[in-house]
């Protein structure tokens, strides 16, 4: 495969890791969709396949939770599921009464505390409520830069009068197909370039 073949394709996180490891990346079953794709960018590019994180990928020892949860305690086993966000929200809501949860936020609190972590710092999960309330006052978030359906449904319905959300599901499915970058902007070049050829 050539890097622009890679970079021109979707793929599915089951197909990187799976193609991940048979190249050689390290731990790739336990990597990140974006991470795998950085991973094996880096490996077209170069011909070595390394590890794309130095965020800890294997836990061990007792879980946070079972810990007892507290602003007061040092993330070491954090665990992503209801129990875990249910207590950020509930803390968050006792410092900032009336915040409401943005689309996105949880994403973005992850790489946040997983930076901190990677940095040596010691967050503690006070610190992550208090990150979990900037984010959710901030006016909008940066768009993650990735191809990726989401930033194209957002693109497409911003920039496309009267469009619906079929019609951008419809194009994506069209653009999936397309050997061209998976985003916005390659789809209305390409769309451009079709209709000069009927004209």
């Amino acid at each position: 495969m050539t890097l622009r073949e890679f970079e021109n394709g979707y793929w599915y996180a089951d197909e990187l890791k799976e193609f991940g490891g048979r190249i050689g990346i390290p731990s790739a079953k336990r990597l990140r969709k974006d991470e795998l794709e950085r991973a094996i960018l880096a490996f077209l590019r170069t011909g070595t396949a390394k590890l794309p994180t130095k965020r800890a990928l294997r836990k061990t020892g007792t879980k946070d939770l079972e810990r007892g949860l507290c602003v007061d305690l040092r993330i070491e086993h954090y665990t992503s599921n209801r129990q875990t966000k249910d207590f950020i929200v509930q803390q968050a809501k006792t410092f900032a009464p009336g915040l409401r949860e943005k689309s996105g936020v949880w994403y973005r609190l992850n790489r946040w505390r997983e930076e901190q972590i990677v940095k040596g710092k010691q967050p503690t999960y006070g610190d992550l409520v208090r990150q979990y309330i900037t984010l959710n006052k901030l006016p909008r978030f940066e768009k993650v830069p990735h191809d990726r359906y989401i930033n194209f449904v957002a693109e497409f319905l911003a920039a496309e009068t009267g469009a619906t959300r079929t019609d951008a599901i419809t194009a994506w499915a069209e653009l999936k197909t397309m050997d061209i970058p998976k985003n916005y902007a390659s789809w209305v070049k390409a769309r451009a370039g079709r209709r000069k050829l009927r004209e």
